[in-house]
């Protein structure tokens, strides 16, 4: 590949990290701690309604 191609790699990229790094002060934040918790706790009905039915 000679130095003047552009494969397009980092730049295709670039408006993602820049679209991700920005927070909203309006956006909801939820703890990770939550979200896994709410993961478990899904499981744990799912599991329960498995051996039910």
């Amino acid at each position: 590949m000679s130095s003047g191609e552009n494969s397009g790699g980092l730049m295709s990229s670039a408006g993602l990290v820049r679209y991700f790094d920005a927070e909203d002060r309006n956006a909801i934040t939820i703890d990770p701690k939550t979200v896994v918790a709410f993961g478990v706790l899904f499981g744990v009905v799912v599991q329960v309604l498995s051996i039910i039915g």
